[in-house]
């Protein structure tokens, strides 16, 4: 969370859009992380399983945002140079 709050100020700083996407884009990992963390201290039971469906799911979905708001990132930066 401290890491999204960070680049958040960061982009507000520079002016810059993008970086408030790239946070945006950190949610559904951490929704993953929150997912995983559960079901662990609930030591695994096998009645939590449709949490790591989710947390798969949300891990994938939380990449492919990454990887969109990086290549967004990029793409503005480029313009500034």
């Amino acid at each position: 969370m401290l890491a999204i709050v960070l680049v958040v100020r960061w982009g507000r700083i520079n002016s810059n859009q993008a970086l408030s996407w790239l946070a945006l884009a950190m949610l559904p990992n951490l929704a993953s992380a929150m997912a995983a963390i559960t079901w662990h201290i609930f030591d695994n039971t096998t009645d939590l399983q449709g949490l790591v469906v989710l947390q798969a799911a949300l891990t994938t979905l939380g990449n492919t945002c990454l990887a969109i708001a990086a290549w967004n990132l990029v793409r503005v930066e480029g313009h500034r140079l």
